[in-house]
């Protein structure tokens, strides 16, 4: 029942108690309390769009479980091969940039003997590999760092409780789980073994001392601003050797092999 509020409300002795705002509060109070015991409850898994007349929105677990979005960073795996063994070629990547430092990783080579290096085209794999997920930000960098896609984190799982603060640090037989992943640009996907290929190796290596090439310079001749200078003139050493004759005198240069 609405009543008229007093200018001064000193002169009341109701406002003064505070009794008809405690009623107002204690009729809502119960309003919502039979409203949801006794109504209908809508299990959307968006509670904005529930419709019943029960307005609860706690998620009832373990009967109901809340579903992960599709962005949601999970519990870490390694992604197998389709040969059963990781992905991962141990070049430290996800170790470097991960900032809680919670990626531990050994690297091994294989053998010139064993099937395994003849067979594949990669040079490292990983002896261990651990996580400590108590560590761990779920901040996904070790993710985006993996240049061979070996480490993903979506598993849409929590990371599950244990006794002992040992349990949570992940090794490679706990972590390598999922389906295998291949991609064609994999070397092991291009050709059968680790022989050279047939062609030419087309990239520069560079050593030093083999000889002295020749350096091209650009010419100040005229047509472009120039002076009337003339160009370095290079010259052959009296040791088969090439030199290059430019204004601070003759300079070696590297050979580029190809």
């Amino acid at each position: 029942m609405a009543y008229n509020v007093s200018k001064d409300p000193r002169t009341d002795i109701r406002e003064r108690a505070y009794v008809p705002e405690l009623l107002r509060g204690l009729a809502i109070t119960t309003k919502h309390f039979f409203r949801n015991l006794f109504g209908t409850r809508d299990t959307n898994v968006r509670v904005e769009d529930r419709t019943g007349t029960s307005l609860m929105t706690t998620v009832q677990y373990p009967e109901e479980k809340q579903i992960y979005p599709e962005g949601y960073r999970g519990l870490h795996r390694l992604v197998p091969r389709e040969d059963g063994k990781p992905r991962c070629v141990a070049c430290y990547m996800c170790a470097t940039i991960c900032p809680a430092q919670c990626i531990y990783i050994e690297a091994g080579e294989y053998e010139e003997t064993s099937a395994e290096g003849e067979s594949r085209v990669i040079e490292k794999f990983p002896t261990q590999f651990v996580i400590d997920e108590l560590r761990c930000i779920v901040c996904g960098l070790c993710v985006d760092a993996c240049p061979k896609d070996a480490i993903r984190m979506d598993t849409y799982t929590h990371t599950p409780p244990e006794y002992t603060r040992q349990n949570f640090v992940y090794d490679i037989p706990k972590l390598l789980k999922g389906p295998a992943v291949s991609h064609p640009s994999d070397p092991w996907n291009k050709r059968e073994g680790s022989e050279e290929p047939h062609h030419a190796h087309k990239e520069a290596h560079t050593r030093i001392g083999e000889g002295l090439v020749e350096l091209k310079l650009p010419q100040h001749g005229g047509g472009h601003g120039g002076h009337g200078k003339a160009a370095p003139v290079a010259q052959t050493g009296g040791h088969g050797g090439q030199t290059v004759v430019t204004q601070q005198g003759p300079i070696q240069v590297t050979k580029f092999l190809k």
